[in-house]
């Protein structure tokens, strides 16, 4: 096995015992704050992607290919393929394991970066497909955005 997949093995351990041992909301207040720390650093540099060129950069660093169709002014599908049947987030497949993954790592992460970046949008997402549950090489979701009232 390769350091990089030990690595991640370690982490995706790691997660399940920090969900174990502080309950869901620990790494949820992680991944959300990690995010918006990214999100913060872009402001900073003055870097103002869209919402598709920035989603397409979270998925880029870890490796896989994004694909983001916007399908009406409130809706985007999101598809990321990877070159193997393993998540870099959630691992190889392991049916049990996708939900505390996207509810504690995945979906915080990424809607901590966007509300930094977007803070007049909430966002929302439904997954359609995700390495650990189906044993494929994508992760599908349909990304919600809603105007936040003023």
């Amino acid at each position: 096995m390769s350091k990089n997949k030990d690595a991640l093995k370690f982490f995706q351990v790691y997660i399940k015992e920090m969900v174990d041992i502080g309950g869901e909301n620990l790494p949820k207040a992680i991944s959300s704050k990690l995010g918006a720390k990214l999100g913060k650093m872009y402001k900073e540099r003055e870097y103002n992607p869209d919402i598709v060129t920035a989603l397409k950069q979270i998925y880029i660093a870890l490796n896989g290919k994004p694909l983001i169709k916007q399908l009406d002014e409130n809706r985007y599908e999101v598809t990321v393929k990877y070159s193997k049947k393993f998540c870099p987030i959630g691992g190889a497949y392991t049916p049990s394991q996708p939900p505390i993954f996207q509810e504690n790592i995945c979906v915080p992460y990424t809607r901590g970066f966007l509300n930094e970046l977007f803070p007049q949008i909430a966002f929302g997402e439904d997954f359609l497909s995700c390495i650990p549950l189906n044993n494929q090489r994508v992760c599908h979701f349909i990304l919600k955005i809603e105007n936040k009232k003023t």
